[in-house]
């Protein structure tokens, strides 16, 4: 019986931390709830292992029993997934500001030359030393054209270069009309976004699990994305969902606490009945 009431106490202790983890998770969601790009991330549970009983009948011949008895030894977490869903778009004052209506990525250049990626279209114009601009981050990070190369600039008036829909480069020509000027926006996707590895300043790098980057530029994929000049994408963070979640997770830890004092009071009856 002792082992039993020890194996409550195990067992409620591992739902009570991944509820901790669930809760953290929350919390994390509520805080970058105004992060651009941000994409709201949801704790997955599995079971632990199963301790078998009983799997023979109690008859004298031991045949194998219809349905075995099998006690379940706690929960786990299993992941952390992210979920890719479009994040409405926000009016923004930066002229080199971009939000991406689709599932694509930009292409950023990590300080160890690596490719990074990001749904954080908050850019600027950073000038160079030849003379000439470069598009960036706010971290200094250059952004990618559909080449892989930085985004630059030779000989423009920074407020004069728009972006189509489709990511391309546009500056004014002799009449005045935009002209494309040859450069168009790296955009990516992934098989499983889901997969991506979440790096420092809100960036994201390809893992196997994601699957490699496909440049919507030359790769086939389902649907291209579009860019909005001007707008960025904010999170998609759903409060009210969120702090359904924090009670619904708030309660399952609470009920794991019960089960734990729970079971501390059977040891203590079970302690009293052996001294008596």
């Amino acid at each position: 019986m002792r082992l039993i009431m020890m194996r409550s106490l195990w067992t409620a202790a591992s739902g009570m931390t991944a509820q901790q983890t669930n809760v953290d998770t929350i919390a994390n969601n509520l805080a970058n709830v105004n992060t651009t790009g941000y994409k709201t991330e949801s704790a997955e549970f599995k079971t632990l292992l199963y301790q078998n009983l009983q799997t023979k009948t109690t008859t004298a011949n031991g045949e194998n029993k219809p349905v075995n008895a099998q006690v379940g030894l706690g929960t786990r977490n299993s992941s952390i997934t992210s979920h890719y869903t479009q994040g409405q778009f926000l009016d923004s004052d930066n002229t080199f500001s971009f939000a991406i209506n689709g599932d694509g990525f930009f292409g950023v250049m990590g300080d160890d030359g690596n490719t990074y990626y990001t749904r954080n279209g908050n850019f600027f114009i950073s000038p160079l030393q030849d003379g000439s601009m470069m598009l960036c981050t706010s971290d200094g990070n250059a952004v990618l054209n559909s080449e892989g190369a930085p985004i630059t600039f030779n000989n423009m008036e920074a407020n004069k270069i728009t972006v189509d829909a489709d990511g391309q480069f546009m500056y004014p020509d002799d009449t005045g009309n935009p002209a494309a000027i040859g450069i168009q926006f790296g955009l990516y996707q992934f098989t499983n976004p889901s997969g991506l590895d979440k790096t420092s300043g809100g960036l994201l790098a390809a893992t196997d699990a994601s699957g490699d980057a496909l440049n919507e530029s030359v790769d086939q994929v389902t649907k291209k994305s579009q860019l909005k000049q001007g707008y960025l994408e904010g999170s998609n963070v759903n409060v009210a969902t969120e702090m359904v979640n924090l009670i619904t997770a708030q309660r399952a830890y609470e009920l794991n606490s019960k089960a734990i004092n729970a079971s501390d009071e059977m040891l203590q009856q079970a302690n009293q009945l052996y001294r008596s």
